[in-house]
């Protein structure tokens, strides 16, 4: 990369280098969902849904003011509902599908810069949401601490989605915004490849 590139366009290719090293399924882990610190760190423990959250914030960062704060609010509050729903037992289909398809959409929503309508990305949003809080809502023990557990959960995708509107800022530099739609390809790229795990 050329040494013009401002030190903050490198940001997200560094990012992924170092993600690329985690597990690649966050919900795969039946029995270790047990309190506030197992919630805090189960959605850094997965790419999948690590590169999701920082989409998020993004597509929020590059939508600019009310997206930037809409969106990263909107995933949490609804992917609560959905864990509820996992955690009660009720059935999603194709959650590994719709969770490897979040990556790929939201990839692309970054990759082309898309501007869409506020309340179709917030839409957008919340039906992945869903997918992502029953995917670990269904993996809670009985007898463990929910509450706990639900709240670090919810407090780290916060935080993801803090860190991708932070980087987003590169968005008013010309080499940053080409930064980041080359890491909207790679977050896109990584959900084609989470979808073929999930189908084969």
């Amino acid at each position: 990369m050329s040494k013009d590139v401002p030190q903050q366009a490198r940001a997200p290719w560094l990012l992924t280098a170092t993600l690329i090293a985690l597990p690649a399924w966050a919900h795969e882990q039946p029995g270790q969902a047990a309190g506030f610190f197992s919630g805090l760190l189960h959605p850094v423990s997965g790419l999948d849904h690590t590169l999701a959250m920082l989409a998020v914030g993004l597509w929020g960062a590059q939508l600019g003011a009310p997206a930037i704060w809409l969106l990263p609010v909107t995933f949490p509050l609804v992917m609560a509902f959905g864990g509820f729903l996992g955690l009660v037992g009720v059935p999603l289909p194709s959650v590994e599908i719709a969770i490897a398809a979040s990556a790929i959409l939201l990839g692309a929503m970054v990759a082309t810069q898309a501007r869409t309508p506020l309340w179709l990305a917030a839409a957008l949003v919340a039906v992945f949401a869903v997918f992502h809080g029953h995917a670990h809502g269904t993996e809670l023990p009985p007898g463990q601490s929910g509450l706990m557990y639900s709240i670090g959960f919810v407090m780290a995708t916060g935080g993801l989605h803090a860190t991708g509107i932070g980087i987003g800022f590169i968005h008013r530099w010309a080499s940053g915004r080409v930064a980041l739609r080359s890491a909207g390809v790679a977050v896109s790229a990584a959900g084609l490849f989470f979808l073929w795990r999930s189908l084969t």
